[in-house]
């Protein structure tokens, strides 16, 4: 099994495309694993090596009991790419994932060829929403949450017919340990790198969803302005889960940046 030992636990991980291309590595957002990222495979396995993994916490990594934060998870992210032997990626992370890169890109700038920061924020209360929802799961289970999660991530329309992509996501969900979930949601509660944000020099794409309710069109444009050189692309009728609802448009957005990049 394609598990590595970085940063004191078990991270599950797998690698795939040509083995001498520049590295993209994939973070998944609060409560899924590495396949949310499956829609975005065919456009860039053929032509960079790709680098997934789920999260401390989530998936089939390591779910250790007590408290996380962002800058943990950023660093499990360092700890994998040494075990790895990967020198430096191109990092895109969605929703929590992007919290991960934004932390990567002010404080591991050197290991980053680019940034791509989708649907998330540096700051993102209230406080009191994440102790709600910890203490929620903690106590009724994934279940409980499982269909506002859903709501928030996609349009009504999207949802408005059967799609396998959305059952694929409850599920995901519904198989996030209890104690993984709530220890992210702490990390999440937990930051603030608004301030922060100015030390990023990595070539920077941010995309966001504009049916986003969670993490707003007007929340990214603040990431916008704290970025310096920042590029910000808008996908319409897309909610949170921008690279699934839309994927065709983000994948354009995404190979386009990534291409545009210089080969190291």
């Amino acid at each position: 099994m394609p598990h590595a030992q970085a940063n004191g636990i078990r991270i599950y991980h797998e690698l795939s495309g040509p083995v001498d291309a520049p590295v993209v590595m994939l973070s998944n957002s609060l409560g899924t694993r590495l396949e949310m990222w499956d829609p975005q495979m065919p456009a860039l396995s053929g032509r960079y090596r790709v680098l997934r993994y789920d999260s401390r916490g989530h998936g089939r990594s390591d779910a250790p009991p007590g408290p996380c934060s962002i800058g943990l998870l950023a660093e499990d992210a360092i700890a994998l790419l040494d075990e790895l032997g990967i020198a430096k990626v191109h990092f895109c992370g969605l929703s929590k994932g992007g919290a991960v890169g934004q932390w990567l890109g002010i404080h591991h700038g050197g290991r980053l060829a680019s940034l791509v920061l989708c649907a998330t924020a540096a700051h993102l209360p209230p406080a009191e929403l994440w102790n709600q929802r910890i203490e929620q799961t903690v106590r009724e289970g994934m279940a409980s949450v499982v269909d506002g999660v859903t709501e928030r991530w996609f349009t009504k329309a999207y949802l408005a017919a059967p799609r396998p992509e959305v059952e694929r996501v409850r599920a995901m969900i519904l198989a996030t340990p209890p104690q993984g979930y709530g220890a992210c949601c702490a990390a999440i509660r937990d930051m603030d790198q608004r301030e922060a944000l100015r030390a990023i020099r990595t070539p920077t794409l941010l995309i966001a969803g504009a049916d986003d309710p969670a993490t707003t069109v007007e929340v990214m444009r603040a990431l916008h302005q704290g970025i310096a050189g920042a590029r910000l692309v808008e996908i319409p009728q897309a909610a949170h889960l921008v690279n699934i609802e839309q994927a065709e448009r983000f994948n354009a957005t995404l190979v386009e940046f990534l291409d545009t990049q210089p080969r190291e």
